[in-house]
């Protein structure tokens, strides 16, 4: 019988009896005809051979190994000797590299000296496009229009003193200056007038030249008038007989339809014919079936009438006969009798059965017909058992749904809630943010309020000193100063009012001639002011009559 291996070990064996048997076999001598002796040579190749050595490419690979060890050992040796190429390349090289670290320094001198000078001419520019802005100022141009004014009324005082010194010595000038200028100026006068002959003869030559022009260009215009009725015409008549091709085409195309037409509808015609022949085919076809199946049926039941018939007097001949052998049989002997009367049992016995079986048959049906009631009855508890759960279910299941909608109902009512308070929050915290924005626009509207009156300080400080010294430099020059002291006044603007914030306001007139309103401080503006101007609220109250007592 095979032995059975469990836990490594077959069963019914044990460690000792296999470790005694491993014993017997390693001290069995081993037999020297089939020992092979081998040499060194074949068993370092055998071992390599299993290692898998390949002693070639081991050779080729140390021998890699040592020239690159002697590479690098020889590019170490040589790396610091000068009289090399490679030395003498290096040496270049770090000579290269310091000539380009001298021309990076001397670029970057020069670099920063540019950007020095572009700096300063930057600087001037914008010193130039400042000065020219403050020139552009409306206050500095009308400085420069009262020190242009000045200038002019020196030169019409200057033109008047001359005018007076030319009158005085008018009595004086010499006659013959005087003809010598009348004669130039008639010299001139002719000059002037043969230029103008000369002149009118070119354009009269010119004007004649347009004129031969103008008829060339009518004559021009003529001839194409007439190319162009010609090929009108000729256009004409291409279209003409383009539109006599194109109602032949219609016309073949309209006739080509017709006859199409005309074959369709004679193909439909004949497929009508064709289909009321079928038509009329089928019905007769179908009146013979119908005639046939009609006779067939007389046929089948005549038939059944002569079966009839033939059973029925088959069955009176078979009465008869068995009459007959009744009375026959009464005259025959008793074994005739016995025969006849086990005949009639066998008869009686077999009507017992084919009875026997149709009870048996009804009793099968009626149970059927009990198993079935049964059936439906308990299908039906079973269906109303279902419909009486599912009510439960549908009913468990609204009220359910009635609790989650409750639930859902207040979680919204609370979210609401909670909605009115963060949004009652982010509205109190927007008025906050806003009144933060407005007090901080208000602070910033001060501060810039501040530095624009800085500003504007500064630039009248530079303009009054601007000023003075154009106007003592017009006095130096003796020069009319009253209107540059005009302009010179304090505040921008050229209004009449008095000056508000560092400017002097301009109200005009509005009209049509939009004239500056004159400077008018009575106590009729001042009852004005103070109707239309509410410091006290109660006043005002009291004095329009809405008094309550």
């Amino acid at each position: 019988m095979a032995s059975v291996v469990q836990y490594g070990r077959r069963r019914g064996s044990s460690k000792r009896v296999s470790s005694v048997e491993e014993a017997s076999r390693m001290i069995q001598p081993p037999d020297l005809r089939q020992v092979t002796v081998l040499t060194k040579a074949e068993w370092l190749r055998i071992q390599d051979e299993i290692n898998r050595v390949n002693k070639d490419k081991e050779r080729m690979r140390e021998a890699a190994k040592q020239r690159e060890i002697l590479h690098l050992q020889s590019k170490e040796v040589v790396k610091l000797w000068s009289n090399t190429i490679v030395g003498q390349r290096q040496k270049k090289l770090e000579a290269k590299k310091l000539r380009e670290e001298i021309e990076e320094e001397k670029r970057k001198l020069t670099d920063k000296e540019e950007a020095k000078y572009q700096e300063q001419q930057r600087r001037e520019a914008i010193e130039k496009a400042k000065t020219q802005l403050y020139y552009q100022t409306d206050r500095v141009k009308g400085l420069h229009r009262a020190l242009l004014l000045t200038e002019v009324l020196k030169e019409r005082e200057a033109q008047i003193e001359l005018r007076q010194r030319i009158k005085s010595a008018s009595t004086d000038v010499d006659k013959e200056f005087l003809n010598m200028v009348k004669s130039r100026e008639d010299e001139a006068l002719r000059q002037e007038q043969e230029k103008a002959l000369q002149k009118k003869l070119e354009r009269q030559a010119v004007a004649e030249q347009l004129k031969n022009q103008v008829k060339e260009n009518e004559l021009l215009r003529e001839r194409q008038k007439i190319e162009n009725k010609k090929d009108g015409e000729e256009t004409q008549r291409l279209q003409e007989l383009y539109q006599w091709e194109q109602r032949m085409e219609e016309e073949r195309e309209a006739k080509l339809k017709r006859d199409l037409m005309h074959a369709h509808l004679e193909h439909i015609t004949n497929r009508d014919l064709i289909r009321a022949a079928d038509t009329q085919k089928q019905n007769a076809e179908e009146e013979q079936r119908k005639l046939f199946l009609s006779a067939k049926q007389k046929m089948m039941k005549l038939r059944k009438d002569k079966e009839k018939e033939l059973f029925r007097e088959a069955q009176m001949r078979r009465e008869r006969i068995m009459d007959k052998l009744t009375v026959t049989q009464q005259e025959q002997t008793d074994s005739e009798e016995q025969r006849t009367a086990k005949a009639v049992a066998e008869r009686d016995a077999k009507q017992a059965q084919q009875q026997r079986e149709e009870e048996e048959k009804k009793a099968a049906m009626l149970e059927s017909i009990a198993a079935h009631r049964e059936f439906l009855r308990l299908e039906k508890e079973q269906r109303d058992k279902t419909d009486k759960q599912n009510t439960r279910d549908r009913l468990q299941a609204k009220k359910q749904a009635d609790g989650i909608f409750s639930e859902k109902q207040q979680l919204k009512a609370q979210r609401i809630k909670e909605d009115g308070r963060k949004l009652q929050e982010f509205h109190a915290t927007q008025m906050a943010q806003k009144s933060a924005r407005h007090q901080q626009l208000r602070r910033e509207e001060h501060e810039f309020e501040a530095k624009t009156a800085e500003l504007i300080a500064e630039e009248e400080n530079l303009f009054q000193q601007y000023s003075q010294h154009i106007i003592s430099a017009a006095a130096e020059a003796r020069r009319n100063v009253f209107p540059l002291c005009k302009a010179a006044g304090e505040g921008v603007g050229g209004g009449l009012v008095p000056i508000s914030n560092g400017v002097k306001p301009r109200y005009l007139v509005q009209d049509c001639t939009g004239a500056q309103m004159p400077k008018y401080v009575s106590g009729a503006t001042q009852n004005i002011k103070k109707l239309n101007e509410a410091v006290d609220i109660q006043d005002t109250k009291r004095r329009l009559g809405f008094t309550w007592s």
